[in-house]
């Protein structure tokens, strides 16, 4: 663009003759200023005499060293602002007593005294038009005028605050452009907020037909989840994407910018408030203790590695054998500067690794996260699921209790009440190991090993040393394999959403809620407790797909609207994948002290004829003979009900090469 070009060669002028053009401009000004006020005084274009060249002399006398020892000479006017403006003004105060004072005061024949009034005023008109044209021109602010107005529109729902510092953080960027605001109060209904109009939500409809609104932005940090979703409610009909801010405790910190907004969340749009976190329970088995985490670079070991270093743990042990993921972790956690943070690669089936670890550092608590949990995963590789999930508990738990660890608390899920896949029942077998072991464990004055008694079987005897105790829970969301950054990928990419069947439903959690109520489950734990977490009213998936599909400002295509965006396929279950999970075998569980933990009445086996039957299972496993894995699970899983047939890749494989590759 011509303007442009003309742009670049001044800013590629030497900064002494840049310096000498701008004083030459002021110069000018100076002269034309006189003009005019002589023209506003007597209506009329006076000639160039005398009386005209002697006040615009005298002008420009007064007015160059005025500009220099104010520093407008030393300004970059494409960057210049308020500051530079409030310079000019103070320039031309002094520069208009001085100016007034010769020609008004004093008096000078052949110009009227009210020119020397008249050319002050107009003189910082013309410079500061002049310095604001230079910022806009050569600054490139007429571009991001032109760049702004082809943003995306956008709404701000909440005018508090939080609004405000969005609006604030959005105005520099480029990424949307911010039209006004959307607020429930009536109050606010048609005043202007920092430039931009508050409308009232009722009349979205209008709003959205003067401007091409595409994303409303929800800035309602500290409103409630039930509330958050009437407004939702209120916005489904409209084709828009809602977006939404972190929570207050960020704001508060001043984290407010445009990154901070994102898409919203499935526990956006749940509904179910989180509760208050107890800190005696979430710092009894943590605080100024050793403890350690296995599966610490997965989803929820992660978490609850974040979470108990908030509560200021001695030392924390992070055990994964995945190198990368252990890597990630220990990288994310390593600036707690006054926590020793030890990253430990080992199995947890490891019986040598896993009682070195722990009969070095002799951790007050253990955390077991680690387990292989994708249902159709495990169905395929059903061995490999049965050493991790059920061998690794009895690893750890055993390696516990001879190096004394105090409080040891198993993650489990709720796919191991009447288990229908491999994953379900061998969490379910892990919780009973442990029951077991509590039953039967006895202190010993050397070692404080496991004692096994014929005698004592299913018995507890004496005070335990080491309190086992079982935490289990739905779904999270953001864990490795969950539906909702798998639906939000599929909207992005135009669709389909896949979903296996219609009527599946699912309980949700977020990962940090669940890992603090995991910590404090522990703190009850008095040796065998199963706990379950409340995790509110079951979700069908197929609502959460719509919805994230509107919220989106997008629409569903189906029979009844085939010109919406995006399809939903039904691809039908995976193995093992039930349509509806549970989280009690019972219905009689017990209340606790935090009034989102409960706890269950589970049976379980003696150890000793556990102990029996495990060794069976562990032969059976060592030749990878999964009919008999399987039978055996049945024998001493109550409820496990396999869905299907045996679809373990390597014996698929052997049977077809048995049968001469058929």
């Amino acid at each position: 663009m011509p303007l442009n070009n003309v742009a670049n060669h001044i800013l590629a002028l030497p900064r002494p003759l840049k310096r000498f053009v701008v004083l030459a401009v002021d110069v000018g000004l100076c002269v034309l200023s006189v003009w005019v006020a002589f023209y506003l005084r007597l209506d009329e274009w006076v000639a160039w005499r005398t009386a005209v060249l002697w006040p615009a002399a005298v002008s420009v006398v007064f007015a160059v060293p005025v500009f220099v020892v104010a520093g407008m000479y030393r300004a970059i006017f494409r960057y210049s602002g308020l500051p530079a403006m409030m310079a000019v003004a103070r320039a031309m105060l002094l520069y208009g007593l001085g100016f007034a004072s010769v020609f008004t005061l004093y008096g000078v024949d052949g110009v009227p005294r009210t020119v020397g009034i008249i050319q002050p005023m107009l003189l910082l008109m013309f410079v500061g038009g002049a310095r604001a044209v230079a910022r806009v021109w050569l600054g490139g602010l007429y571009q991001q005028s032109w760049r702004t107005a082809a943003l995306p529109q956008v709404l701000i729902y909440g005018a508090g605050s939080a609004g405000r510092q969005l609006a604030s953080a959005m105005a520099s960027g480029y990424a949307m452009r911010v039209v006004g605001f959307l607020d429930d109060d009536d109050r606010l209904h048609g005043h202007v907020l920092n430039g931009l109009p508050i409308y009232n939500p009722a009349d979205l409809t209008e709003v959205l037909v003067h401007a091409s609104v595409t994303d409303v932005l929800l800035a309602l940090p500290s409103v409630s989840r039930q509330k958050r979703n009437g407004i939702l409610d209120r916005l489904k009909p409209f084709k828009v994407a809602v977006r939404t801010l972190p929570d207050l405790g960020d704001i508060a910190t001043g984290k407010v910018s445009l990154g901070d907004v994102r898409e919203l969340d499935i526990d956006d749009l749940l509904g179910r408030e989180p509760v208050k976190p107890n800190g005696l329970l979430l710092n009894l088995n943590t605080f100024n203790k050793t403890v350690l985490v296995t599966g610490a670079g997965g989803s929820i070991g992660s978490e609850l590695c974040r979470q108990i270093l908030k509560t200021q743990p001695r030392r924390l042990l992070l055990v994964d054998m995945s190198e990368f993921a252990l890597y990630q972790v220990h990288q994310e956690l390593r600036s707690a500067e006054a926590v020793e943070i030890v990253p430990l690669l080992a199995s947890v089936c490891d019986e040598v690794r896993m009682h070195e670890i722990m009969d070095t550092w002799q951790p007050d608590t253990v955390y077991h996260a680690a387990a292989y949990k994708h249902v159709p995963l495990v169905e395929h590789n059903p061995g490999e699921g049965v050493r991790n999930n059920v061998w690794g508990t009895r690893v750890c738990a055993q390696a516990a209790v001879r190096s004394g660890v105090r409080n040891f608390v198993l993650i489990s899920t709720d796919k191991a009440v009447r288990p229908t896949n491999i994953m379900g029942a061998t969490k379910r077998l892990a919780e009973m190991v442990l029951q077991a072991m509590a039953a039967l464990q006895v202190p010993t004055e050397a070692t404080g090993a496991l004692v096994d008694n014929q005698a004592l079987k299913g018995q507890k005897i004496g005070r335990l040393t080491t309190n086992f105790s079982m935490v289990r829970f739905g779904n999270v969301l953001g864990s490795s394999g969950s539906v909702v950054p798998l639906f939000r990928s599929q909207i992005k990419g135009g669709g389909p959403i896949t979903l296996t069947h219609p009527d599946i439903t699912r309980y949700f959690m977020t990962i940090p809620e669940a890992a603090q109520l995991v910590i404090q489950a522990g703190a009850m734990g008095t040796g065998g407790d199963v706990f379950v977490l409340d995790m509110g009213q079951p979700v069908k998936v197929l609502d959460l797909a719509v919805r994230m599909v509107e919220m989106s400002g997008l629409s569903v295509r189906n029979d009844d609207n085939p010109e919406g965006d995006i399809d939903i396929a039904v691809t039908g279950l995976r193995p093992g994948e039930k349509l509806y999970e549970e989280l009690l075998t019972g219905d009689n569980p017990q209340p606790t002290q935090h009034a989102r933990i409960m706890k269950a009445h589970e049976q379980f086996m003696p150890w000793l004829q556990l102990e029996d039957k495990l060794n069976t299972l562990g032969m059976a496993m060592g030749v990878n003979d999964v009919p008999v894995i399987r039978s055996l699970l049945q024998q001493l899983v109550t409820g496990y009900q396999p869905s299907g047939e045996v679809v373990d890749w390597v014996h698929l494989e052997q049977e077809r090469e048995a049968f001469g590759g058929e």
